[in-house]
């Protein structure tokens, strides 16, 4: 397993929302950690790949199952997103990758009380805002929003923006919760003076 080292906060930083995202795959599966503060400022905390040198599958979805707890344990995120698997032109390698995504999803539910599924149009929507963005364009846009030194990998940088596309779904839910807030309240006091009372 390959982890990057984890960055440095303020003692003083507000406790944020602390994302994991997975990019599950037999061979490699990508993990990225952030933690959100608020829509627009989110953080880069961790990020790296499990890797298998297995031959038999059994023992490589261990070998997913078992790294992906340490990360939990050692990072505590509050909830995960992971990527949806459909069916492509190969059912052999859907199949298998749809075995390394359950490995992924039973060690993610162990610790984590909430685990979200985006497909990778959303992904790529979410980070890049084009549905068929390039593997460079997503480690480039990754960079860029996370502000990092370096250039994550591939996995990795699936990984960070299926996090990152969890952290702008809740930005977007609670800008509709706040709109529906306004627009009740506003519809109240409407009611209210037409029939005479005092908001």
């Amino acid at each position: 397993m390959t982890l990057s080292k984890a960055a440095n906060l303020p003692m003083s930083t507000p406790m944020p929302m602390r994302i994991i995202g997975i990019d599950p795959g037999l061979r490699v599966t990508g993990f990225g950690i952030i933690d959100r503060y608020n829509d627009r400022d989110l953080r880069y905390v961790s990020s790296g790949v499990i890797k298998s040198d297995q031959t038999e599958l059994p023992k490589r979805l261990h070998d997913i199952f078992t790294s992906l707890m340490t990360v939990i344990e050692k990072y505590r995120p509050n909830c995960a997103a992971i990527e949806k698997v459909f069916v492509n032109v190969n059912p052999q390698s859907t199949l298998l990758l749809g075995q390394a995504r359950g490995a992924a999803l039973v060690a993610l539910t162990q610790l984590i009380p909430e685990v979200h599924e985006y497909t990778a149009l959303q992904l790529k929507q979410s980070v890049v805002g084009y549905g068929r963005a390039t593997k460079e364009q997503m480690q480039e846009m990754v960079q860029r929003l996370l502000h990092l030194s370096n250039t994550p990998s591939t996995d990795a940088a699936d990984a960070l923006g299926m996090a990152i596309t969890h952290a702008h779904s809740l930005s977007y839910l609670q800008h509709i919760s706040a709109s529906t807030t306004s627009t009740n309240n506003t519809l109240f006091a409407a009611r209210s003076l037409r029939r005479g009372r005092r908001v």
